[in-house]
């Protein structure tokens, strides 16, 4: 088996029955924000594209790559496709032209000649990518690999029950604009960034653990942002106030962590040949020395892609659609919005109160309580986004349906916020379109009922966790009456069963030596 990174989380596989294309990406992403780190654009990319299967993990743009499928991926290539409880990726693959859609089952294994099985699990909740992410099994008798890229897995028994693998290719840097758009002061943002780092080493620690493969490659991401008003938010930041781990700093925290495990570089080019327990690396695009400028000299680097690249910005730029008015941009969100407010009562009794809008000239407020949008007349709010009109312009006049796909993850935007992170709220603003809140709706209705307990220190707790059901006597842990599950780093104070991360989401908890002295008076 030959694995070659692609950028990003791209990587093409050849295997003994047939090669395959995931996620590729040239991009940029994200409103012409996120480009591929390192740059991946000399790649082969017709080679690559004459694929026998393709296989996109979910629907975000740094792995979903529109342009490029057009320009590089012939339309009769087989697609697998995730089992999603909506059809939004589906939808955009057969708009592209492709009908070769292969329907993939949690748990199912493909099997095609030359030995090569492939198994697709998907993960379906609310916070799972754009509703939905997902990894990649393949093994085809000469070596098997798990591409889990950005899913955050909860059965790991079953996962792994598909074969045991050679190499993992797993996320270590988020994908995500906390804490940098939002108003804090700058040491507070600094804090939150080495904490939600820290949490992220903490969580593919976690994986890397558990999966226990010979052999580890970090990908999916970082990204390199090139937009003059974004580029002091590569890696850590310019001022220590960013969030992006890249390859080579996330091997030297493994190797701390975990000195035996063996890990590597995987950028555009790598080109990993595994067979019977045997594996060589070779660089194909890249020199040794070039890698090294790329990680050691990065700043430079990173200058020197923004200043050659200014072209793709401007295009993107110049692909927006024309700023609507403001009250044509408010009755448009209004008749698109409110019947969609109207489904979600746990949404709106998740958010919980009002939230302002400050889009160019317009300035509005949802009303979640009411299920109402209308201009902003002083209430008081618990969020404040302020986001250019040509963005929200776009997605009204691209019916985009998931607004972290496209505006949040462009970071292209200021948010301030008067408590904790709000889950419900950033569940809305991705479930923009009937099918996507009914299915959410359900979901969170389906969570309520969780009757089983396990027993974890000196704590009897409910065994699921609130937040995505992740089994807690494997992921949680108890340190000074405060329950943290690994996957997402949330926390709970269990004398009170209130979540310390966001509102909702309480947790049913009792101390073991209460319940005893109970039992025997």
């Amino acid at each position: 088996m030959r694995i070659t990174g692609l950028g990003h989380a791209g990587m093409f596989i050849e295997t003994t029955g047939g090669s395959i294309l995931c996620d590729p990406v040239i991009g940029p992403s994200f409103f012409g924000s996120w480009f591929p780190f390192p740059d991946n654009r000399a790649l082969d990319w017709e080679r690559f594209g004459a694929a026998d299967f393709l296989y996109i993990s979910h629907r975000h743009r740094d792995h979903f790559d529109p342009a490029l499928l057009e320009r590089y991926v012939p339309k009769d290539i087989s697609v697998l496709l995730p089992a999603y409880p909506t059809d939004d990726l589906e939808a955009d693959i057969r708009a592209l032209g492709y009908e070769n859609i292969v329907y993939t089952q949690p748990g199912e294994v493909l099997e095609y000649e030359g030995g090569l099985k492939i198994m697709v699990t998907p993960l379906r909740a609310p916070s799972d990518g754009p509703i939905g992410d997902s990894s990649l099994s393949v093994d085809d008798g000469t070596a098997s690999i798990l591409n889990q890229n950005d899913s955050h897995p909860l059965d790991l028994e079953k996962l792994l029950s598909f074969s045991k693998p050679d190499a993992y290719f797993t996320q270590v840097s988020g994908a995500i604009w906390w804490p940098m758009v939002y108003d804090l002061p700058q040491e507070a943002k600094q804090n939150f960034a080495q904490l939600k780092r820290d949490a992220q080493n903490k969580r593919a620690m976690y994986y890397i653990d558990k999966v226990d493969a010979e052999h580890v490659f970090p990908m999916a991401g970082p990204p390199m942002f090139l937009r003059e008003d974004l580029f002091r938010y590569n890696g850590y930041g310019l001022e220590n106030d960013s969030i992006f781990t890249d390859q080579r700093q996330f091997l030297a925290h493994m190797r701390e962590q975990r000195p035996t495990q063996k890990g590597y570089e995987f950028v555009p080019g790598t080109q990993v040949d595994l067979h019977a327990g045997a594996m060589e690396i070779t660089q194909t695009l890249y020199t040794p020395d070039e890698i090294d400028r790329i990680f050691d000299d990065k700043w430079a680097y990173l200058a020197e892609q923004r200043d050659a690249r200014q072209a793709e910005v401007a295009a993107e730029v110049a692909r927006r659609a024309d700023i609507l008015a403001p009250q044509e941009m408010l009755a448009a969100l209004k008749q698109w919005w409110e019947p969609l407010l109207r489904r979600a009562r746990t949404i709106r009794l998740g958010v919980g109160g009002n939230v302002r809008f400050r889009i160019g000239e317009l300035d509005m407020v949802v009303d979640f309580p009411k299920a109402k949008v209308r201009e902003y007349a002083g209430e008081e709010c618990i969020y404040w986004y302020t986001i250019p009109a040509d963005l929200v312009s776009t997605n009204i006049a691209d019916h985009e349906i998931d607004w972290s796909n496209s505006i949040f993850l462009s970071m292209q935007f200021d948010v301030g916020r008067s408590g904790k992170f709000n889950e419900f709220l950033t569940t809305f603003l991705k479930c923009l379109s009937r099918d996507r809140i009914e299915y959410v709706e359900n979901w969170y209705a389906e969570q309520s009922d969780q009757t089983e307990d396990a027993d974890i220190d000196e704590w009897t707790v409910q065994r699921r966790c609130p937040h995505l059901r992740a089994d807690l006597t494997k992921t949680g842990k108890i340190e000074d009456g405060v329950l943290t599950c690994a996957l997402h780093d949330w926390k709970w104070d269990l004398e009170s069963g209130q979540c310390l991360t966001t509102p909702g989401h309480p947790i049913r908890a009792s101390r073991i030596v209460e319940t005893a002295a109970a039992a025997s008076a």
